[in-house]
This record gives C-alpha cells, sequence and structure tokens, in this order.
C-alpha cells in the first residue's frame, strides 16, 4: 500500500502526532467565516472576487486610502488599485476627495452598495455567531472573544 503524498512530507503536520497552533486554528475558522459570507453575497447578486472582497472589508466608514488597503491586505499598491479600479468601474467603489489632504483620495462604498450588501454581510456574521454559541456554549464564546479581544491589542496594527 502507498503513503499518501502528505504522510511522506516531513514538515507535515500529523494532528496525532501534534496539536495545530492556535494561529492555524483561528486561520481555519476565519477562513470558514469569510467563504460562508462572502457566499450569501454572491448568493446575492454582489460581482466581486474573493480579493475584491478583502479590500472592501478593509474600507474605513469614512473611506480609506489605497495605500492603507494595500498595506492592510499585505498587498502591493499596483495590485491594490488593480482591484480597486474594477470594483469603481462595476460601481461598487468610488474614489473621492480626502477632506484631511486635497492631494489624496479616499475609497470608499458606494451607498447602493452598503445599502445592499453590508446588511446581508452582518446578517451572516450573525448566524456565524450564533452557530458557533449554541456549539461552544454562552460563556466558552464569550471567553473566546475575550481573548481574542485582548490578543488584538498586540496583533492588530490597524485597531483604532
Amino acid at each position: 500500500m502507498n503513503a499518501s503524498p502528505a504522510n511522506t512530507n516531513p514538515h507535515y503536520l500529523d494532528p496525532e502526532d501534534r496539536a495545530l497552533p492556535t494561529s492555524v486554528l483561528m486561520f481555519i475558522a476565519q477562513r470558514y467565516a469569510e467563504t460562508r459570507i462572502f457566499q450569501v453575497m454572491r448568493d446575492a447578486g454582489a460581482e466581486f472576487t474573493v480579493a475584491q472582497g478583502r479590500l472592501l472589508a478593509r474600507i474605513a466608514p469614512g473611506g480609506s486610502r489605497i495605500s492603507d488597503l494595500a498595506e492592510q491586505a499585505q498587498i502591493t499598491k499596483q495590485t491594490a488599485t488593480s482591484l480597486i479600479d474594477r470594483l469603481e468601474e462595476a460601481g461598487i467603489v468610488e474614489r473621492v476627495p480626502d477632506p484631511t489632504d486635497g492631494r489624496a483620495r479616499l475609497v470608499r462604498g458606494t451607498t447602493e452598495t452598503i445599502d445592499k450588501y453590508l446588511p446581508i454581510a452582518r446578517r451572516e456574521e450573525a448566524r456565524i455567531e450564533a452557530e458557533w454559541t449554541e456549539h461552544l456554549g454562552e460563556e466558552s464564546m464569550a471567553q473566546l472573544r475575550d481573548a481574542l479581544t485582548r490578543l488584538r491589542e498586540i496583533t492588530d496594527p490597524f485597531a483604532d
């Protein structure tokens, strides 16, 4: 019997041998939530890619500079500009003057996009949290939220 390629890879983490790192467990949960949220958005007619959606999710309520979005998404400014250009062409975002710097422009979601898709995303987020709370229990979910909120203090350079 042939061993599967994963079992022959010396870097493969066999769950029987080692517990997954906490960071990987958080990534798995985040990816699950993101996939569900993007799916309900697509089901509602949103026409943007996952990469575009990741930029959209980072736009501040008053708008964001492309350079800030690129930094937060860990992509080049050129890639962010290309993604934003396509979102703008689709009428999902708009560029507006930055009130703090006349030379700069901010990207923000169009009113139509925000009014249509933000409530859909928020409802799915609430469903996911309700499912996780049902699975973990109220106390464990509260502890998880508290722990992740405290971790944000040392992990999120973009927190307000």
